[in-house]
């Protein structure tokens, strides 16, 4: 595509299209963010995600509940 950078700028998502992403409510979304557990940032008083940060924070999840379920063995 012309025009565009040779690195691709990094993907912002919006609450509903992360939700939609992670296959959870809305409001879950926000909870998470009450509890200061989701990576976002706000744009004025909306909420936004860099998709990144939110791979690398499903991974961290993934790895902190498998090491849970390892020590309760």
């Amino acid at each position: 595509m012309a025009g565009h950078p040779k690195s691709s700028p990094l993907r912002v998502m919006t609450v509903k299209e992360l939700s939609e992403y992670l296959r959870v409510h809305p409001t879950t979304i926000y909870k998470l963010l009450r509890r200061g557990e989701l990576p976002g940032f706000r744009v004025g008083s909306d909420w936004r995600f860099h998709i990144e940060q939110i791979d690398s924070w499903c991974l961290e999840q993934s790895v902190k509940r498998n090491a849970s379920q390892s020590a309760r063995r």
